[in-house]
């Protein structure tokens, strides 16, 4: 038998996001709230010999994920074997459900489950240090990692404060037939500011608490000069909004938008008048546990 764990891979939403000052670095400091969905990636962690990764799904793009090294949910785990000297080996799978390059953090979410899963496994689980070994892989990923369905984020993402989720709404996300390269993205935000560096602001109290205050602080500072090269970001959040989302915007740096209803809308109507095509699910007020396992294999 093959000691094993597996667990749903949440996608994110940011309800806030703003880039503030570039490091000396070159990276961009960040003020977010992340936000859970229903919708999620399956992966299943096992510990063997040697080292492997299997993707899979309806959301794997025709010519793959390109090299298995790269690829984050691969990183997370040589990092954990890397810092904590085990497992000797290990073999992923995940079946994609989250769409590849479209600011839903697919990739940080296999990252952070098999951070997760590695650590319910493991003789010596090292629990809250996993917010440190995921914060080099990306912003994203210490998120991923911590049992908070609802997070106010920043730095470079690896700080976080849990937030109060709020109610689980039914959500849309369109994509459209492009992506943007997140270099790309902040590179068209420092050339909009040049130097001018936002401070990072103050949420009033409450501001999770229910759709209405959330729509009260709803923004992203990536959506304005994305859509300058793809002005079809702007007509898909207008899309969203006719159709009587309480929140629409951006996801992440793109190119899916997401849209949250109070009751569920007509999802193939908006896709059809969207010429997009739509993914339902709900926002999510709860992690989704990992589940230790024996497999034959």
């Amino acid at each position: 038998m093959t000691l094993a764990a597996r667990v749903s891979a949440q996608a994110k939403i940011n309800l806030l996001l703003r880039v503030l000052a570039r490091e000396s670095s070159g990276y961009h400091s960040i003020e977010t709230i992340f936000q859970r969905l229903d919708l999620a990636d399956d992966v299943t962690v096992r510990v063997t010999t040697g080292r492997s990764l299997d993707c899979a799904g309806p959301a794997m793009p025709a010519d793959g994920l390109g090299a298995m090294e790269r690829n984050l949910a691969y990183r997370a785990a040589a990092a954990y074997a890397d810092a904590t000297g085990w497992p000797a080996g290990f073999a992923i799978e995940v079946v994609k459900r989250i769409p590849v390059g479209g600011g839903l953090g697919g990739g940080s979410a296999d990252a952070g489950a098999v951070l997760r899963a590695l650590d319910a496994l493991s003789p010596h689980p090292i629990a809250g240090a996993l917010v440190e070994l995921a914060a080099p892989l990306g912003a994203d990923v210490p998120f991923m990692t911590v049992e908070h369905p609802t997070a106010l984020g920043w730095g470079r993402g690896e700080r976080l404060m849990p937030l109060p989720a709020p109610p689980p709404r039914p959500a849309v996300i369109l994509v459209p037939d492009f992506s943007i390269p997140t270099p790309d993205a902040y590179l068209w935000v420092a050339e909009e500011r040049g130097l001018y560096a936002p401070a990072a602001s103050v949420l009033p109290a409450g501001a999770t608490a229910n759709w209405e205050a959330v729509a009260q602080i709803a923004a992203n500072d990536f959506q304005r000069v994305v859509a300058r090269p793809h002005p079809q970001v702007a007509e898909l959040v207008d899309e969203l909004r006719a159709a009587g989302a309480t929140v629409a915007l951006l996801a992440g740096s793109g190119s899916s938008v997401f849209g949250v209803f109070e009751a569920p809308p007509d999802a193939a109507a908006i896709a059809r008048s969207a010429g997009v095509s739509a993914i339902t699910t709900r926002t999510s007020d709860a992690v989704a546990r990992v589940v230790r396992a024996e497999l034959d294999r």
